[in-house]
């Protein structure tokens, strides 16, 4: 239900988010999502992996900036009612989401949720029978 997340600060250059992909990639950490927001200078990075500490400190050891973040991960039909579906769960229980992103595995979408209070939002999906997907599961992908 909590997965972590790495969340990785990068100067918005040509080539940064290849040297990431590279360390990884090098490590055999696989990726199974991946978001960036950026602005015109910097961008953060987010990433499902499938061993989150051990891509922080192989990309900490390369002088990047990197945390690592809970988030929420959810699986569900993926037609966009059922996205929405999942928010009104969440704005009706005055809920904040600071991010969010899916990502589409076969007929289902994983939906990934950065909110303002992750227990009460678990259980909150939790009580709307939402299926919610296990870390351990999720890094599977």
């Amino acid at each position: 239900m909590i997965v972590h997340q790495l969340s990785v600060f990068l100067e918005n250059k040509s080539g940064r988010l290849t040297e990431v992909l590279e360390a990884l990639g090098g490590e055999n950490i696989r990726v199974t999502a991946l978001s960036v927001a950026d602005t015109t200078e910097f961008g953060i990075l987010r990433m499902i992996v499938s061993d989150p500490a051990r891509a922080k400190e192989v990309l900490k050891n390369r002088q990047f900036t990197v945390n690592i973040t809970d988030v929420i991960s959810i699986m569900a039909p993926n037609e966009a009612k059922y996205y929405a579906m999942v928010l009104k769960i969440l704005s009706d229980r005055d809920i904040s989401i600071e991010y969010t992103y899916a990502f589409s595995v076969g007929e289902k979408s994983v939906i990934i949720l950065r909110c303002s209070n992750t227990e009460t939002a678990i259980q909150a999906l939790k009580d709307h029978e939402m299926d919610l997907i296990k870390a351990s599961d999720l890094y599977k992908l």
